[in-house]
């Protein structure tokens, strides 16, 4: 499955790339890319355990950006 996320209160690219390693480190993901200018999240991962990968980044996010929401 892959789908696109609004990300709410990113406000360093620095930590987007920080993200974006983070959340293609998750079992499962096939695919996640962070666009810092438009403020989304590309995901594509295992359909069976997208709910579960999804949680997962919103913690990588708040790790690095704790005010960070992937609005879904």
């Amino acid at each position: 499955m892959r789908k696109s996320f609004k990300l709410k209160d990113l406000d360093c690219a620095n930590c987007a790339a920080k993200m974006e390693s983070g959340i293609n480190g998750i079992d499962g993901v096939k695919s996640a890319s962070i666009s810092f200018m438009t403020q989304k999240l590309v995901l594509e991962a295992d359909d069976e355990r997208f709910d579960a990968v999804l949680d997962e980044a919103q913690r990588i996010c708040a790790k690095y950006e704790p005010d960070c929401v992937i609005v879904r």
